[in-house]
């Protein structure tokens, strides 16, 4: 099905209105033979709750894409405020090297690391992957949830910046 044509709109117009939407950070993780690679990543979305299903954002230049298309199974952690130092390292190239090295790491049933303290963690495997421009869309067919009991603010990512969630008072 297609619809009308649209205009084409420059893309820095585009990202611009994007910064105004704030998004929870999560770290996305695969493992290959041993090789644990990940990012970081504000497009992550659930698609359906019967049978439950995430949608991940992945740029196809990303380190990791590679090992999460091989490997079929992937992991998504919902980041706390305190992860913060975690994410300066899975956000920076130049520190790959130093991406599992620091913090607490668990292994998921298909060897996935998850790191621990993460407000949720979704195990996931591939169910479907669609090609998108720069970008591929994985929905990802959750096998399992594991939740802590973390009193942690959520991380946001907002205009180019964290957040840190805080209630309003009542």
């Amino acid at each position: 099905m297609t619809g009308p044509a649209t205009p084409q709109m420059p893309g820095d117009t585009f990202r611009l209105g994007m910064r105004r939407l704030a998004g929870a950070v999560c770290l996305v993780t695969a493992s290959e033979n041993g090789q644990d690679a990940g990012l970081v990543a504000t497009a992550v979305s659930s698609v359906s709750a019967e049978p439950p299903t995430l949608l991940v954002c992945v740029n196809r230049s990303a380190s990791a894409w590679p090992v999460i298309e091989r490997s079929g199974v992937f992991c998504v952690s919902v980041l706390g405020h305190a992860a913060l130092p975690l994410v300066g390292q899975f956000s920076a190239p130049d520190r790959r090297d130093e991406r599992f090295s620091t913090g607490s790491w668990q292994r998921l049933g298909g060897g996935t690391p998850a790191p621990e303290g993460a407000l949720a963690v979704f195990d996931c495997a591939v169910a479907q992957i669609v090609p998108w421009h720069s970008h591929s869309i994985i929905l990802g067919a959750v096998r399992g949830v594991t939740l802590t009991e973390s009193a942690d603010a959520p991380l946001l990512y907002m205009d180019r910046g964290f957040h840190r969630l805080a209630a309003l008072p009542a």
